[in-house]
Order: structure tokens, then sequence, then C-alpha cells
């Protein structure tokens, strides 16, 4: 009898590591720039008018983050962001606001890991709003949702991960679900305003803490704190 026909055998696809995530979007070899052991963006909005608004209070943290490392943010040709390079602990840190409206900063995110060679998304570290906290409050994220925050859903969009870390500021909910947009992009009264700028500088030391212990510790230092 004839033997049966040889078929070849079809192995599962292996799937990514994390750390091999952002290699086929970016490989290392089209690093257009110095190498950053740590990419931190706050998002925002660009515009005077924008100033001050619960959307951009990730933006003011990484802001706070550049003059404590007497530096300043500035843009740069051919990327969509103001950035500046420094020295957290022993890592080199790019510290970037994306110059994009909050719903296209991805784009600028995209553009700033190809040019500091970040092919881990966990290298990423995002400052942003949060309305499911209240004023007053930092929290840490490794991964997980998008929330409903249209800065992520950039990312997520550019990037095809949501492996990054959040550092997220509590900016409180909106009175109603369809009055979001118009809660995070008001000016708050000066009682809350006070109270956000403390929450901006715990955002800003907690990144510094992810820089220096990493994110387990940070997490657990900023969640113990009052």
């Amino acid at each position: 009898m004839p033997g049966r026909p040889w078929r070849r055998l079809r192995l599962p696809k292996r799937q990514p590591t994390r750390a091999k995530a952002l290699r086929g979007i970016f490989p290392r070899s089209e690093r257009r720039g110095t190498a950053a052991d740590l990419l931190v963006v706050g998002l925002g909005n660009p515009g005077r008018e924008f100033v001050g608004t619960l959307h951009n209070v990730g933006a003011e943290a990484v802001d706070l983050l550049a003059a404590r490392a007497g530096t300043t943010l500035r843009a740069e040709k051919g990327v969509h962001a103001r950035m500046a390079l420094t020295s957290l602990g022993d890592k080199l840190v790019a510290l970037a606001v994306p110059t994009t409206y909050m719903n296209e900063s991805g784009l600028a995110v995209r553009g700033l890991a190809k040019r500091f060679g970040i092919d881990d998304p966990t290298s990423i570290v995002v400052v942003h709003d949060e309305l499911d906290l209240p004023p007053g409050t930092v929290r840490v994220k490794a991964g997980g949702g998008l929330a409903g925050h249209n800065g992520l859903r950039s990312l997520h969009a550019h990037l095809h991960t949501t492996d990054f870390v959040r550092v997220r500021i509590g900016v409180g909910k909106p009175p109603s679900a369809d009055q979001g947009a118009a809660h995070v992009l008001h000016r708050p009264p000066k009682d809350v305003r006070a109270i956000l700028e403390s929450s901006v500088a715990m955002a800003a030391d907690t990144v510094e803490r992810i820089a220096r212990d990493g994110v387990d510790a940070a997490m657990q230092w900023c969640h113990s704190s009052p």
C-alpha cells in the first residue's frame, strides 16, 4: 500500500517577548541618537490655552523633573516633542512632552522611542491625568487597560502594546459622564490647584524612584505615602 503523503508539521508561532515588543516597529539599528535607559513622557496639550488645565498635569510633572535636573525641554527637528537628556541615579533618562495634541501623543512617543533606542515598552514611563483617582492621589501602574484616556489610546495605536509604565495623577471624575472633556480641559479653582501641585511634585518624586530603584519599589513607596 502506498504510504501517506508527507506533510510539513506546522508549529504554533512564538509570541514575542515583552522585551522584543517594539523591535519590529523600530529596531535598535534604526536609532538616530544617543541611547537612553528610560523614556519619561508627560502627556498634555500644547498651547497657552491649555496651561494649568487638568489634562496637562502629566506634562507639568516632566517639566518639573527637567527643572530639578537643571535643564529645559527643547524642541528638536524631526521629533514631535520638547525633550532633554538627563541622569536620574545611574540611568540616562530622556524627558519629553509631546507637542502634538493629546489624541496624537502616540505619534510623538513612537518617534521618541526610535530616537533614543527604546525597544522595551517597560522602559517607557508615561505620566498622565487620571479621572478614576481623586485629586491628591498618585499611583503607579505597569501595563493594563486604557481607561478611556485618549493619550493612552494613541500610544497603544502607535506602539501596539500597553506594557508601558504609567504614573497616574488623580484629577477626579466629572459631574457626569458626558462632561469628561470639559472637565479635563478646565482650570480648577485655587484650592484644587494647590492639591494638584503637590500631586505633580509627588509624581516627579515617583519617576525619580522608578529610575533609581525600579518600578516595584517605586510603586510600594508611592502607594504607601499619605
